[in-house]
């Protein structure tokens, strides 16, 4: 099929290079335009998607946005029978969900309807869901609301978002080729009206942990929050990122240290840091980090509802 990529993080890359191997031919990558960056901030950094199309010899076009005539023309001109889009950052036009034969082909990374929205990965994990997934759907309208061609499913278990994000990325470019190989044979169906959820684009300041909170809960925001923006409390004016942790046995004021291995006291049970990163330092193991800089039982650290 005569494809036009539609993607910028990560995320959709094992897609594009999916597709690219499965012998389609890959008209055009559009993805977000190259964003300050590098390591003064400054320098323009093309995306994820946009380096790996490049690097096939893939034309790519990063238009600011698709609701021009002029683009539309443009997106239409390239006679595509399909575009497969993986978090591209824009929303399509009606004129644009038309122009392919086929229409526009969605690597949603949840269990349609549940977590239609920015963040379903974060959102799946931050709720104790036991399983995610990822839908393939046609496009339309409205936000994710579109019918379903393909579902496959895996447990969420002890995995972060970034890790499930790597295995959900990988399952969707398999899915997608698998569904492109043969549409007849995945006829659409209307997700149902029951069990719809919104998942809202993520709050950096979410990231801040709440220990007045369940420790089975402090531990989902650990995972949700890793790698990006990264679950914190605040020690004498610095941030620590918690990278891992476990339930643990304990009690007390929540938000108190409790024993000398930084165990800290939830609203119920207690959290066990296994391993993190203080402010402007690399990430190490957190009986490393009580070595340098102790924190005794009895702190109190700040915590999210603090001022």
């Amino acid at each position: 099929m005569r494809v036009i990529f539609m993607g910028t993080p990560d995320f959709a890359v094992p897609a594009l290079v999916a597709l690219a191997e499965a012998g389609h031919e890959v008209v055009a990558a559009y993805s977000q335009p190259p964003r300050p960056g590098g390591r003064r901030g400054k320098e323009l950094t093309p995306s994820p998607v946009q380096r790996e199309a490049e690097a096939r010899g893939i034309a790519v076009r990063h238009p600011v946005s698709l609701k021009g005539a002029e683009e539309q023309a443009a997106f239409a001109a390239l006679a595509a029978d399909v575009a497969v889009v993986a978090a591209y950052g824009l929303i399509l036009p009606q004129a644009v969900l038309d122009a392919p034969r086929h229409g526009c082909i969605n690597i949603h990374a949840s269990l349609l309807p549940r977590w239609r929205g920015a963040a379903p990965i974060h959102r799946a994990v931050l709720a104790g869901d036991k399983e995610t997934g990822v839908t393939i759907m046609q496009m339309e309208a409205g936000l994710d609301t579109g019918p379903m061609l393909a579902i496959e499913r895996t447990p969420i278990e002890r995995k972060t978002t970034g890790q499930l994000t790597e295995e959900l990325a990988e399952i969707g470019g398999r899915l997608v080729v698998q569904v492109l190989s043969d549409l007849a044979a995945y006829p659409p169906e209307v997700q149902p009206e029951d069990g719809v959820t919104y998942a809202k684009k993520i709050d950096k300041a979410e990231a801040l942990l709440d220990f007045s909170l369940p420790a089975v809960q402090v531990e989902r925001q650990v995972r949700g929050f890793a790698p990006v923006p990264g679950a914190f409390f605040e020690f004498e004016g610095e941030r620590y990122k918690v990278l891992a942790a476990e339930p643990a046995d304990g009690g007390g004021w929540p938000g108190s240290v409790i024993d000398d291995r930084l165990t800290i006291a939830c609203g119920q049970g207690a959290l066990r840091p296994t391993r993190i990163q203080r402010q402007g330092k690399p990430a190490m193991d957190v009986a490393e980090l009580l070595r340098g800089k102790p924190i005794p039982a009895g702190t109190s650290l700040k915590q999210h509802g603090q001022k």
